[in-house]
Parts: C-alpha cells; structure tokens; sequence
C-alpha cells in the first residue's frame, strides 16, 4: 500500500475515532507520558500488505473491531461458575458481580449437560460436581434470584440439550418481570463442535441443527440482541488440536450455521451479527495474539465475500475466550496463577470482547471463594493497572506479529479446502458433515495431542513442575468438595416440584412439543410452554430422543 492510502486511512480512523465515544480514564504511561490511541506506519510511508493490517474499527478488522479500541470500552469480564445447586451458585455470582464482574457465565453439572434429570439412574455421584444442577425452569429462578435479567448479561455454555435450557431461562425473565425483546446474552448451542471435540450430544447431527435453525429464527424475529449460538474452539483446543487447527475447525463450523441460516431463508446481515466465538488462550503468548487477529480477518472477507454480508456488524467476528484449562498443573498449582495471566494478556492484545480467568485450583476440583477472587483480580490487574487498554492493537505492525498472523491464516485456508473437499457439494456444512461421520476430526486432533504428548516426554517441551524445576517447598491445597448432600437435596427438591405441578398441563406441553417435532413448525413457543408447565430437562430431552432417537459414535481403531 503507498503512503496516499496509508494517509487516508489514517484520517478516515480518526474521524470514526473523533466521532466515538471514549471512557473518562487516564490514556497515560505509568511516568505520566501521553500516548496515541492507535499507531501506524510513519507518515509520509508507504508499506507493502497494509491492507491485510489496516486500521482498527475497519475492514478486515485485523487491528479489532473499534477505532477506540478498549479506549472505548473495556472488555466484559465474565468469569465461568457453577457448581452444587442453585442456591450456592446464585451466592457465587452475587459474590462476582460485587468484585467488579461484568456478566454471568453458567456452568452446568454433566447431567445437565446431557439432557439429564439429577434423579436419574445415569446421574449417580454427578450432580452439582463440575456446574449448577439445572432440572426445571424452578432451578433457573433460584439461580437467578436477586439478580435481574433485564440488566445482566449471561452467557450459558452447554449444547446439546441448550435450547431447553434457554427456554427455562426465558421462564425465568418472564417471571421477573423482564422484557424478553430486550434481553442480551449469549447460548452456546454449538453442536458441530460436540461431533468434533467435547462429545455432548443427545440426538445425531440433523435433529440438533433443526432446533439451532429454529433457535436462530426465533431470536432474529423475537430478542435481537440475544446471541443464540457461540461458535466454540475452547474444547477443540482443549482435546489438544494445534492453534491453526483451532481456528479453522471453529470457522468452518461458524461458515456452516451462516449456511443454516441462509437455508432458513435468514437475510445475512440480520443474523449473522447473532453469531459470537468461543476461543482458548494458550501458553504460546504471540501464537495466540497472531491466532485471533485472523480469526476477525477471515470472518469477514469470507462473510462479505462468499456469503454476501454488507453490513458491518455482520462482518464483526466477536469473541469470548477463556484461559487454556489444559494448560493447569496439578504440581505446583501456585504456578497456574503466572500461566493464567500470560494468557489473559494474550487475549487482550488479541481484542477479545470478553475474558474468563481460570483459577489456580481448577485442575484438581471447582474452585474455592478465594482462588475464585485471585482469578478474577488477575483480569482487573491487566485492566487498571498495565496500561494495555491505552492503545488499541499495540503489536500491530510488529514483523514477527503480522507473520504469525499471515501463517496462521494460511494455514487456516488450506484445512478450509480440505474440509469442503470432504463433502458432496462443496459447502462447509457437507464438508463437517462428512468429517464427523468419517472421524477426519477427531483423527487430526488425536495426532496433534500425540506429537505434542511425545514432545514433553522427550524434554523438547516443557511445563514447569513437570518435566523441568520440579522440586517444591509448596505445600497441598485445600480444595472445595462437594457433599454428596447437594445430590439428595436436588433429587428431594424435584421430587416435590414434580408432585406439585399440574401433571396433565405437563403432558399435554410436551404432546404439543413432539406434535411440534413432526412439522416444519418453530418448537421454540412449543417447548416454551414445556418450561412454563416445570416439565424438567429430562423430560423434553426424553420426549425428544423417542422422536428423534440417540445417536452412537462409531467406534474407529
């Protein structure tokens, strides 16, 4: 690019930047020295491939999605907590929210995850150990107890049995007294990257995307601002992918529920600005930075360029990421607070739009109150205190930096290629299709933690505590236990909602629900009035799986 379109450029940022609005902070160093908002190449410079850099808040939105940057607005902190029933975790969120958090991020036990009520067979010695147990729209109103809807935004992580779950958390606002049109948060409901990586699913592939469409629909026409599907790599990376198999795994997934939505006869630039991203930060400081500064890059000139996007939040990838859980050591936990924060500041010279902090103890069990503070003041240390949000993309233009983002783009490309090579017709959502049912993901994932699992046997990787400066004067943490009185609690607790609820308004919802199942009808109201009716998640998820039946990974040596 020569030094005319640099100079316009330029000028065209600062009038979106003069025209903005910024926080009422102080944009100086430590030593009280001014600094720019944004810095570029020097004036009067010409530089090859500057349009691929650009400037932020413009297309290709390498630099983020902001002329201000975090200038702006800071990024949302939204620490991941559930655990036990609701009553203890609601007690935790008031406890985040009155440290200085930004939004709730749910984390629901396995059984709820699995489209399971805590008093089935399949539930014993699960419920309430690695999130909040969820079994009716009645748990979601204790969990939600004192904190308004209308005003926080939530973030749920769970997928397969996730639009159930929404429904119940609409119950729940409908029942503060909310207005549903206005709620704002997001649902993950990603279920290509179960197929691929975490392996929650209730129903095969077909079934599951016929409720994400309707749950698109329904969002688009009834709450737009509420995100209906957050496009997760985290448990793709998490089951030991490499960072360009991340990127490309969670894009081409995200390309294939554009290509739902256009299915659904959907207009683009009205509900791809619904899609968000779920991404890991790993311990590789600039791979990471290099890996998100792509993501927004390829997002959206393929938007624009392949599915038709004109609008400019439709080309807007934004993104949550949580620090690598896979990254924790069980030896010397005390180390994981360091590990944490490295990957906390990747993230945020990365651009992330929101952040949670894992805690010191979290590879051992959830975490305790104060491991829980330490991980959320990590992020308020990176917040006031270093002076990352003075200038937006501050590595921008760095050599090793654009490489990385250059490389790791181009790597993303070529796994696209292949991917849509899979399928019959050339489409990404054919491509996935295939890929699961053939285990083409699941296989490259596997060699990749393979290589890296051999690389720190032979010493050529290494993790402090483990395999290099193991010796420690540490001594072993207290951890929090959950008692096996939460699982009775909650079965009791059901058992007396079940007894109290009109037994035939529950049947007949549900008989409504699978009539529903059978046409080209919306199930959203349908299942709604399921939530209305306290017909647990069991019981639609069941009622569900005997429409549609269960689906069974084949076994592949």
């Amino acid at each position: 690019m020569d030094a005319a379109d640099i100079a316009a450029g330029r000028e065209r940022w600062q009038r979106r930047y003069d025209a903005a609005r910024t926080r009422d902070a102080d944009f100086t160093t430590l030593s009280g020295n001014e600094v720019d908002p944004v810095y570029g190449p020097p004036e009067g410079a010409g530089l090859p491939g500057f349009e691929r850099i650009g400037w932020p808040g413009e297309f290709p939105y390498t630099r983020g999605l902001y002329p201000t940057g975090y200038r702006g607005r800071t990024w949302t902190i939204r620490q991941f907590a559930g655990f036990g029933n609701a009553r203890q975790t609601n007690e935790r969120y008031k406890m985040i929210l009155a440290a200085g958090g930004g939004g709730l991020s749910v984390a629901f036990d396995m059984p709820t995850l699995m489209g399971r009520d805590s008093d089935d067979a399949q539930s014993l010695g699960e419920v309430g150990h690695c999130g909040v147990a969820i079994d009716s729209a009645a748990d979601m109103d204790v969990l939600f107890d004192g904190i308004p809807l209308g005003d926080v935004t939530t973030s749920m992580t769970i997928s397969g049995p996730a639009v159930p779950i929404f429904c119940m958390y609409l119950v729940a606002a409908e029942r503060q007294g909310a207005d549903l049109g206005k709620l704002d948060g997001t649902l993950q409901t990603d279920i290509f990257k179960e197929y691929i990586a975490q392996k929650e699913w209730l129903f095969a592939p077909e079934p599951h995307l016929r409720l994400i469409g309707d749950l698109m629909e329904y969002c688009a026409a009834e709450i737009p601002r509420y995100k209906p599907l957050s496009v997760s790599g985290y448990h793709i990376r998490e089951a030991g992918s490499t960072a360009a198999q991340e990127l490309a795994y969670t894009l081409a997934d995200g390309f294939g529920y554009v290509e739902l939505g256009l299915s659904r006869g959907l207009d683009v630039n009205t509900f791809a600005p619904g899609l968000s991203f779920f991404f890991d930060a790993h311990l590789d400081f600039f791979e990471e930075i290099a890996k998100f500064r792509a993501a927004r890059r390829i997002w959206a000139r393929r938007l624009r360029d392949v599915y038709g996007a004109t609008s400019e939040k439709a080309l807007w990838l934004k993104f949550h990421t949580q620090t690598a859980g896979v990254s924790l050591t069980a030896q010397q936990p005390v180390n994981n607070v360091v590990r944490t924060a490295v990957e906390a500041l990747a993230a945020v010279l990365g651009g992330t739009n929101s952040l949670h902090t894992n805690a010191l103890d979290e590879t051992l069990a959830l975490p305790t109150d104060e491991s829980a503070e330490i991980a959320l003041r990590t992020q308020q240390v990176l917040m006031e205190e270093i002076g990352v949000t003075n200038v937006a993309d501050p590595l921008g233009g760095s050599w090793y930096v654009e490489a990385l983002t250059d490389r790791i783009e181009a790597e993303a490309e070529e796994i696209f290629t292949r991917i849509q090579d899979l399928g019959h017709d050339g489409t990404m959502t054919a491509g996935i299709l295939q890929g699961i049912e053939d285990g083409w993901f699941t296989a490259h994932i596997a060699e990749s933690a393979f290589a890296y699992q051999q690389a720190l046997e032979k010493g050529e990787k290494r993790i402090v505590g483990v395999n290099v400066h193991t010796s420690t004067v540490a001594k072993p943490l207290e951890i929090l236990r959950i008692s096996h009185e939460v699982e009775r609690e909650q079965n009791r607790v059901l058992a007396e909602r079940r007894a109290a609820r009109d037994t035939a308004a529950v049947t007949a919802a549900l008989d409504r629900m699978v009539a529903a199942a059978r046409t080209d009808a919306n199930m959203i109201p349908a299942m709604l009035d399921a939530a209305r009716a306290e017909a647990t998640l069991g019981e639609i998820c069941d009622a569900l799986r005997g429409e549609w039946g269960v689906h069974r990974e084949p076994a592949r040596f």
